[in-house]
């Protein structure tokens, strides 16, 4: 028990450094939906659409080549500093590039009338790439506290500039009120959506800055041996999250080209509502990546994956009944003008439900160094998410949209599941989650077709699916509760 409490810790604290930052960012949803108009948030979308293409192709699957490789190897030294310049000559290759090419670039991503976009671009792709090793390190040596608090400072950067600029300085300008005149001139000169961008850039900077100490300790060596070998493990998670990043974001591209601007700006701040799914997803894989590998070797390796499937799979469905239950209440953190798409967010919630048991089921081709089945199943689910996203969009409009997003998650998920029992067989507890899984999905839809903000029968129906919950893992709780 002493391990997954450790594990638990761990996690609780990387939920923090990822948690509270994104519900920090999420609030301000609502800030950016209030300034600007749905065609104007589109954009907004559109730009982390290819920050999220490039942030696969910069880091080329480095960050989980990277834990396998710092249990495995001795020389700690070698393998940061291999890694990171590797990351700094990425880094340096993708800024001449795009400084040779940058006219084309700009007709690449649609930002001709907006240069200081691609600069800004440009600016948050190249630390947040050079950042990554450092932040990895943090992780793998269990230095969970020092991440999160620069995480932290990262946001609250990030959260001061979009405030003064998109909620504060319009304010001071609607109410006649006087500022200082850099701020004035600023604000005149800037779009107002460039001030998100220039946000990021200045939160990204100083998360570098902060990260820098502790790359200094270590001495530079560089191995082209050892980054054969991490290449060679990494090029299929590269791939991999290529087509994560289509199964997340084709869906918004097509509705902009197939529908429209005002449309994939409703559709992306509705999608915004899934945050706190992904939130929880992103606190479990932050503390159980590392934790998986460093745990790979012992005897119960495979008992204790089954427990925190089942843990994950608890939790995750009751917060899928939770946010469900109260969807009219988490509504009013975009505005109104954004709600006509509530209706894919149940649907969204479970697709990412499944996406965070697929990150679970993956340490199975992580730990037998089969990357290339991560691949296989990233580009099955990428082959789903176009077909049904293309042939569905012209009939059903956005929703179709988040229904291609569930169909290409339950379907890497559930092919992962199987072929993974070939190669690394755990024993987990399928009969139990599906129940929890059907459980509260029938839940859901009672409560969003039936009871939307009668929030006297939506406590009920959550109350009645967490006592289910506890009727069943009583022994597991009082067991967990009595040895803490």
């Amino acid at each position: 028990m002493s391990t997954l409490k450790r594990f638990f810790k761990d996690t609780i604290i990387y939920g923090i450094a990822a948690v509270l930052p994104r519900v920090i960012n999420f609030l301000l949803v609502r800030v950016h939906t209030d300034a600007l108009p749905a065609n104007n948030y589109s954009e907004n979308t559109y730009f982390y659409i290819w920050a999220a293409l490039f942030s696969v192709l910069l880091t080329f699957g480095m960050e989980t080549t990277f834990f396998r490789f710092y249990n495995k190897e001795e020389k700690k030294d070698t393998l940061i500093s291999t890694a990171f310049i590797t990351m700094l000559f990425t880094v340096l290759v993708f800024l001449i590039l795009l400084t040779v090419f940058f006219d084309s670039f700009l007709n690449l991503f649609d930002f001709e009338n907006n240069p200081l976009r691609l600069k800004l671009f440009i600016g948050i792709m190249a630390l947040d790439t050079i950042a990554m090793i450092p932040f990895a390190y943090l992780r793998a040596s269990n230095r969970p506290i020092k991440y999160a608090i620069i995480k932290l400072v990262n946001v609250g950067v990030i959260v001061a500039i979009n405030l003064l600029f998109l909620k504060y300085i319009p304010a001071f300008i609607k109410n006649g009120t006087t500022f200082p005149d850099i701020l004035n001139a600023i604000y005149q000169k800037t779009e107002k959506v460039n001030f998100i961008f220039i946000a990021n850039v200045l939160g990204s900077a100083i998360s570098f800055i902060l990260l820098i100490p502790y790359l200094l300790k270590f001495k530079i060596q560089f191995d082209s041996g050892l980054l054969k070998k991490m290449l060679k493990y990494s090029w299929p998670i590269a791939v991999a999250g290529i087509a994560y990043v289509i199964n997340e974001n084709l869906d918004k591209y097509l509705i902009k080209n197939m529908i429209g601007d005002s449309e994939m700006g409703i559709y992306s701040a509705c999608y915004k509502l899934a945050i706190f799914m992904n939130l929880y997803i992103m606190a479990f894989k932050l503390g159980a990546e590392p934790f998986f590998f460093n745990h790979a070797d012992k005897k119960n390796a495979k008992e204790t994956y089954a427990k925190i499937m089942n843990y994950f799979v608890i939790v995750g469905a009751l917060v899928l009944v939770g946010i469900v239950a109260y969807i009219d209440l988490f509504k009013h953190f975009i505005n109104e003008n954004y709600w006509s798409a509530l209706a894919i967010v149940p649907i969204v919630l479970l697709a990412n439900l499944f996406l965070g048991i697929y990150h679970n089921l993956a340490i199975w081709y992580k730990l037998t160094d089969k990357t290339r089945y991560g691949m296989y199943f990233s580009i099955f689910g990428a082959i789903i998410t176009i077909i049904l996203n293309l042939l569905m969009i012209p009939k059903f409009g956005i929703m179709a949209s988040a229904i291609a997003t569930l169909a290409a998650y339950a379907s890497m998920t559930l092919t992962s599941y199987f072929i993974g029992k070939k190669y690394y067989p755990v024993n987990y507890n399928l009969q139990k989650m599906v129940v929890y899984l059907i459980a509260s999905v029938i839940i859901c839809a009672i409560s969003f077709i039936y009871f939307r903000e009668n929030y006297w029968v939506s406590t009920l129906l959550v109350l009645i699916f967490a006592g289910i919950i506890f009727w069943n893992e009583k022994k597991e709780i009082l067991s967990i509760v009595k040895r803490n």
